[in-house]
This record gives C-alpha cells, sequence and structure tokens, in this order.
C-alpha cells in the first residue's frame, strides 16, 4: 500500500491455499475452540449454580474459565472464518478490537494466576488466618482490581499501537498480534509502544513471575514439612504443574513479543503465539478444576439432574 495511506483493512495469515487444507485448519481450530470453551462454561455453570462452591477459591476459579472463554473467543472464531470462507481480510475495527479484547483478557490471566498463588500460599502456609486474610470482602476487592487493571492495561497498548498510521496492512500472523502491527507503521517501529511492551514485560511480567516463584518456594518448603507422603504429593502435583504451564506461557510470550518479527511467514512466530495464546485456557481447567473433587461431583450431578 501506499505511504500513509489510511488502513481500512487487515489481510492475516493465509495457511494455505489448498482448500482442503483450509478446511482442515478450520476443523482443528474448531475442535480446540470447542474443547476450550464448554470445558470452561462446564466450570463455570458448576460454580455459578451450586451454593457449596460459593468460596473465595471458585471465585477465582469462575473468573478464570471466564478470562480463557474470553481468550480464545477474541482470536480463533476470526481465524476459522476466514479459513472457512476462503479469505484473509479483517476490518480496521474488528482488528482495534481483537487486540483490546486479547491484551486484556491475557494480562488478567496473568494477573489472577498471581492472586492465586498468594492464595494457595496462605491456605497452606497459614491456614489459620486464611478465612480472615481471604474473606469474601478482600476477595471481591481483588477480583475486580484484576479486571480494572486488565482492561487499562488492554487499552493503553491497543491505543499505543494504533494511533500511528500504517503503511502496509499485511499481518503475518493469524490474527492482530501487536508487534506484528507495530511492524507495519509508518515511521517504523512505534517506539511508544515498544517502550510500553518492554516496561510491560519487566515490570508486571517480571514482578508476577518473582512473586510466583517466592510463594511457591515458601509453599514447598511448608509442604516438606508435611508428615503425610500423601499429602506432600497432592500439593506437588497441583503446584509443578501450575509452574511448568506459567513459565511456559511467560518464556513464549517474552520471546513473541521481544523477539523482532519475520517480514514474510514464520513457523516459528506462529508456534510461539500459538502456545502463549492457547496453552493457559487449555491447561488451567485441567490443573485447576478438572482434577478438583468438589466440581466433578457438582458436575455429576448437574449431568444427572
Amino acid at each position: 500500500m501506499e505511504n500513509q495511506t489510511f488502513v481500512s483493512y487487515f489481510l492475516l495469515l493465509e495457511f494455505s491455499k489448498d482448500r482442503h487444507l483450509q478446511l482442515l485448519h478450520f476443523f482443528l481450530f474448531f475442535i480446540l475452540y470447542l474443547a476450550v470453551t464448554s470445558t470452561n462454561l462446564l466450570i463455570i455453570s458448576a460454580i455459578a449454580f451450586d451454593h457449596q462452591l460459593h468460596s473465595p477459591m471458585y471465585l477465582f476459579l469462575l473468573n478464570l474459565a471466564v478470562q480463557d472463554v474470553g481468550i480464545v473467543s477474541a482470536i480463533i472464531p476470526k481465524s476459522m472464518i476466514n479459513s472457512l470462507m476462503d479469505t484473509r481480510h479483517i476490518s480496521y475495527f474488528g482488528c482495534f478490537a481483537q487486540v483490546l479484547i486479547f491484551s486484556s483478557f491475557e494480562a488478567s490471566d496473568l494477573f489472577l494466576l498471581t492472586v492465586m498463588a498468594y492464595d494457595r500460599y496462605v491456605a497452606i502456609c497459614h491456614p489459620l488466618h486464611y478465612e480472615l486474610i481471604m474473606n469474601w470482602k478482600a476477595c471481591t476487592k481483588i477480583v475486580v482490581l484484576v479486571w480494572v487493571t486488565s482492561l487499562l492495561y488492554g487499552m493503553l497498548h491497543t491505543i499505543g499501537t494504533f494511533y500511528l498510521p500504517f503503511c502496509s496492512n499485511v499481518v503475518n500472523q493469524f490474527f492482530c498480534e501487536i508487534p506484528h502491527l507495530l511492524k507495519l507503521s509508518c515511521f517504523g517501529f512505534n517506539l511508544v509502544e515498544v517502550g510500553f511492551l518492554i516496561v510491560s514485560i519487566i515490570t508486571l511480567g517480571l514482578g508476577c513471575v518473582i512473586y510466583i516463584i517466592v510463594s511457591y518456594t515458601r509453599i514447598f518448603m511448608a509442604v516438606l514439612r508435611i508428615p503425610s507422603v500423601k499429602g506432600r504429593q497432592k500439593t506437588f502435583s497441583t503446584c509443578l504443574p501450575h509452574l511448568i504451564v506459567f513459565s511456559v506461557f511467560l518464556v513464549t510470550v517474552c520471546l513473541a513479543y521481544l523477539k523482532p518479527p519475520s517480514n514474510t511467514q514464520s513457523y516459528l512466530d506462529f508456534t510461539l503465539t500459538a502456545l502463549y495464546s492457547f496453552l493457559p485456557p487449555v491447561f488451567n481447567p485441567i490443573i485447576y478444576s478438572i482434577r478438583n473433587k468438589n466440581i466433578i461431583s457438582v458436575l455429576y450431578k448437574l449431568w444427572h439432574f
């Protein structure tokens, strides 16, 4: 496109020109989307309709499930429709909304996982003070703060990405990802938004990582003092998968956002983006909810209602 021409739409990554491969992409993304949304919606229903699950811990799990549905809903349906309709188009407003929704939900997911690490720390290391510290009033304020902060974070990065004109409309990614949009700026890299990204990753990302590591280190130290081998194994089996998924998420999102995006279609760019986009929504329900006996019991009752 000509320099400083107003971009009214963008062209997203085309996986293949072969119609059969396009339909295969649609089918795979449909299965992924159906699995993530159905699992998380079941969790939301179980927590919302059963009074036994109306406690602070399950409030966090409910919000985590909402966030996971929001993440995949922001990016997968449009990619599916494009493959089904054999097109690459997304409108300027659609791209703007996609960046805002996706970045807000990703940030809220990161913040809430950090809060949940603190919740587990209080429950295991200070069980006698748990109800006093993590009461309904405090947890409600925490959840509201997570959502408000995440929305402000998303708005900051969305406005920082779109306030300069674009000189190209070809996005080498299957959704409107910020690093690939920044590369299309008429003034080269948008230094303001690049600065926002670096500061966000260093302060928010590193801050959350340090907080989670410290929380789980203290949890592990407390668990090692438990005389019951079964109790130690149960705690480790819950905490270690969380740390692994969180570590993979953080490493891939840092690489995707700090690595200069390719000028052409790149399997590495796609892999990094797919990992940090899909890994938490796929594994969060398994780690936090599906292995929870209370949630399984409620789902069983709802199924046989």
